[in-house]
């Protein structure tokens, strides 16, 4: 049985007057066990509580090379798939279709098992490239075969080399909320003609991630591992939730580790005083949150909960840890700053600052572009993230890297520059002693 642990970061002193509460709580669960391991209610004989769905782009631009990697990839994928997992192959292009089980088959959806897994692969052969890019419509058959079976954990594997411009982006943008909360999406583009800020809104929104496949000949093994770390998340569905006392107001929540995610627009209310933030499936894992609340400030020498942040599944809370406050006319305590709220505040400028940086460079806006990725490499560097300075030095010359000082790169490669772009949300953990 999965048991969640909660621990809190955070300076509770407060200098007088001062109203807002900032805290890191970590999030760890253990013995999640498999996403395969057990039926769900009403779900047929020999299924699991699990569905899995691979949507592959076949839009004419996928002709060639891309397409048949991605076949290939897709062939792989469905050997990762665990018998009695739920599971569908969706091809997408201007419109979708369900490529297996076959379109006249009586099921949406079908529990993999040997012959399953070779008509799949049999199936995924045929596909081929042509038409245009709606990803909306892919979303949507998605959302309606996943809507047919009667499980927690629904999530979707989604690839594309282009950009949607088959339908106006309000269709896009309406079709991604309109599916919120029924399944998560991990997206992935090929090659560099596809938009980052398109599928990271898209995988942002399902609580998955986005990422570049530079190669064709890479998407296999990506594909692979999106399935096999889908398998190993044991725990189908966990809320944050943050109850903050009356007249408080929560300003945000955001996941900071692995990734940041800001998660205050999914707000739900629970209570009037309480607020759940969705964090989707769980493996055995650690997940990091900034959690900010603004309290009504208390006379020197007061102390208060400014929040108790609980792990709940399933309804019932597993873990909980609380956020305190505390005034004091002590300069000597206000002043010292948690080392895991400094870090985490300043990986969330770094993800802005290159993705800032990065959209004022491709608009032209050299000054903006310059100063932002500067501060970029400068909290980088502060921050210990190795990874994001070694992409950002292929789009700068770093002049300074303390200060921030550095010069644009002429003629960088598009690839670099969406290598960077989507990194940018990777975070590093805080070095705790």
């Amino acid at each position: 049985m999965a048991e969640f642990s909660a621990e809190v970061f955070q300076n509770e002193f407060l200098s007088d007057g001062a109203t807002d509460v900032h805290a890191i709580v970590s999030v760890t669960c253990t013995g999640a066990g498999t996403a395969d391991k057990g039926a769900a209610a009403g779900a047929s004989p020999g299924t699991s509580g699990v569905a899995e769905i691979i949507a592959v782009d076949t839009s004419g631009s996928m002709q060639g090379r891309n397409m048949e990697a991605a076949k290939h990839a897709a062939a792989v994928a469905v050997e990762q798939i665990p018998d009695g997992t739920l599971f569908a192959i969706i091809g997408g292009s201007h419109v979708a279709s369900r490529v297996f089980p076959y379109p006249n088959a009586r099921v949406p959806m079908v529990a993999m098992e040997p012959g399953a897994r070779n008509e799949a692969k049999r199936a995924i052969s045929t596909m081929s490239a042509s038409g245009g890019t709606a990803i909306s419509t892919w979303l949507r058959l998605a959302d309606d075969l996943f809507a047919t079976v009667p499980v927690a954990q629904k999530h979707l594997i989604l690839l594309t080399d282009g950009k949607n411009e088959s339908e106006p982006s309000l269709h896009l943008d309406q079709m991604i909320v309109n599916v919120m909360g029924n399944f998560q999406c991990d997206a992935r583009g090929v090659g560099d003609r596809w938009v980052v800020e398109e599928l990271r809104k898209i995988s942002t929104a399902l609580l998955g991630t986005v990422d570049l496949i530079a190669r064709p000949e890479d998407i296999a093994e990506d594909f692979a591992a999106l399935v096999q770390k889908s398998m190993a998340r044991g725990v189908a569905a966990v809320d944050l939730r943050v109850w903050a006392p009356q007249g408080s107001r929560v300003l945000f929540v955001k996941q900071v580790a692995p990734e940041v995610d800001d998660l205050t627009g999914r707000r739900t209310e629970v209570n009037p005083l309480t607020s759940a933030y969705p964090t989707g499936a769980w493996a055995d894992e650690t997940r990091d949150y900034h959690v900010a609340v603004r309290v009504a400030s208390k006379p020197v020498g007061s102390e208060q909960l400014a929040a108790r942040v609980q792990v709940a599944v399933g309804g019932e809370v597993a873990a909980s840890g609380l956020v305190k406050a505390k005034w004091t006319d002590d300069s000597t305590l206000t002043a010292r700053i948690s080392p895991e709220v400094a870090h985490y505040t300043g990986q969330a400028e770094l993800a802005s600052a290159i993705q800032e940086g990065l959209a004022a460079k491709a608009a032209g806006d050299e000054a903006t572009a310059t100063v932002k990725l500067g501060r970029a490499v400068q909290l980088a560097a502060e921050t210990g993230n190795e990874e994001a300075t070694s992409r950002l030095r292929k789009i700068v010359e770093v002049e300074n890297e303390e200060e921030g000082t550095v010069r644009l790169k002429r003629n960088t490669a598009k690839l670099d520059e969406m290598a960077l772009d989507t990194a940018s949300t990777k975070t590093t953990r805080v070095r705790r002693a």
